[in-house]
C-alpha cells in the first residue's frame, strides 16, 4: 500500500508538472504585454544612478519586487478562492494610482520653471560626482518609487496569470502563478540591468586597442552605443510614463463596465469606418486605455488638490478662531 501510494503521489506530481508547463505558457502569453510596460517603467526608474551603483540599485529593486510578489501571490490566491469580487475594486484603485502618478509627473514637468529644472539637474549632478554627499537618500527615493510602481504592475500580472488558470485545481494555480511571478521578475530586472549597463559596454568597446578591422569596428560601435544611450533613456522615460496610462487605463477599462462597453462600441465603429477599417485591436484599444488613464489621473489629481485646499482653508479657519 505504501509503495502504491508513493507511485500515485509521483504520478500526481508528474501530471502536475506537465500541466504547470502548459498552463505557464498560456499565462505567460497573457502577461507578456504587461511585462513590456513593466520593463519600460522600471528601466526609467533606475536611470540616473552613478555607474558603480546601478547594479546594486537594480538588485535592491529586484528584491523589493520579489517581496511584493511574496505578498501579492498569496493574497491574490486567497482573494480568488474566498472573495473574488474584491479583486477588481482593488485593481481599479491600483490603476487609479498609476494614472495619477503619470499625470502628476507630466504636470510637475510642465509647471517647473527652467531655473527649477536647472537647479534639480545640478543637485542630482552634484550628488553623483561629490563623494562627500550621501547618495543613499537619492538611491532610496528611486528604489522606493520603483518598488511602489512595481507593486501595482505585479498585482496586475499576478491577476492576469491567475485568470488564465482559474478553472484548474488550487495547487496548480499556486505553482503556475508563483512560477510566472518569479520568471517575470527575473526577466524584467535582468533586462533592466542590461539596459542600464549599455553605456558601460560602449565605454569598454571604445577602449579596444586593436588596430585591425575588428578593433576599429568595435570602437565605432562603442562610440555609437554611448551616443545612443542618452536617447534610449529619454525614450524610456517617455515610454515609462505612457505605460502608466496604458496599464492603469487598461485596468480601469477592463474593470469598469461603462468604459468596457464604450470600447466595444468603438470597435464596432472602427469595423464599419471606411478609412480605418481593419485597424488592429491592440492599437485602438491601447490608445483608448491611455486616454481613459490620462482623464482618470487628471480627475484624481484635481480631487486631491481640491481636498488639500479645503483642508488648508479649514486649518486657517481654526487658527483664526
Amino acid at each position: 500500500m505504501a509503495a502504491a501510494g508513493l507511485l500515485a503521489l509521483l504520478d500526481d506530481i508528474a501530471t502536475l508538472l506537465d500541466d504547470v508547463a502548459l498552463l505557464s505558457k498560456v499565462a505567460a502569453k497573457k502577461t507578456a504585454g504587461v511585462v513590456g510596460d513593466d520593463l519600460a517603467l522600471n528601466a526609467k526608474q533606475v536611470a540616473g544612478i552613478r555607474a558603480e551603483r546601478e547594479l546594486p540599485v537594480v538588485w535592491a529593486v529586484t528584491k523589493g519586487s520579489l517581496k511584493n510578489k511574496l505578498i501579492i501571490v498569496p493574497v491574490a490566491l486567497l482573494l480568488s478562492a474566498f472573495t473574488p469580487w474584491l479583486i477588481t475594486p482593488l485593481l481599479i484603485l491600483g490603476g487609479l494610482y498609476l494614472c495619477y502618478e503619470g499625470v502628476e509627473k507630466i504636470v510637475h514637468s510642465l509647471c517647473m520653471s527652467q531655473s527649477d529644472k536647472q537647479f534639480q539637474r545640478e543637485k542630482i549632478h552634484q550628488a553623483l560626482i561629490d563623494d562627500h554627499i550621501d547618495l543613499l537618500t537619492l538611491e532610496r527615493e528611486k528604489i522606493k518609487g520603483a518598488i511602489r510602481t512595481d507593486f501595482i504592475l505585479s498585482a496586475e500580472i499576478v491577476v492576469i496569470a491567475l485568470g488564465a488558470v482559474r478553472d484548474v485545481e488550487f495547487l496548480q494555480q499556486v505553482v503556475v502563478v508563483s512560477l510566472i511571478a518569479l520568471v517575470i521578475t527575473l526577466a524584467v530586472y535582468g533586462s533592466v540591468a542590461a539596459i542600464v549597463k549599455l553605456d558601460d559596454l560602449g565605454f569598454y568597446l571604445q577602449d579596444i586597442e586593436r588596430s585591425d578591422l575588428l578593433g576599429r569596428s568595435g570602437r565605432w560601435f562603442g562610440e555609437e552605443l554611448v551616443n545612443f544611450c542618452p536617447y534610449l533613456m529619454k525614450g524610456l522615460a517617455i515610454a515609462g510614463t505612457a505605460a502608466m496610462f496604458l496599464v492603469g487605463g487598461g485596468i480601469l477599462v477592463h474593470g469598469m463596465t461603462p468604459l468596457h462597453d464604450t470600447l466595444h462600441y468603438l470597435a464596432l465603429f472602427i469595423d464599419r469606418a471606411p478609412l480605418i477599417h481593419g485597424l488592429p485591436e491592440f492599437i485602438y484599444s491601447g490608445l483608448y486605455s491611455m486616454f481613459c488613464g490620462v482623464v482618470a489621473g487628471a480627475v484624481v489629481l484635481l480631487l486631491l488638490q481640491l481636498g488639500k485646499r479645503i483642508l488648508s482653508v479649514g486649518e486657517v479657519g481654526q487658527k483664526g478662531s
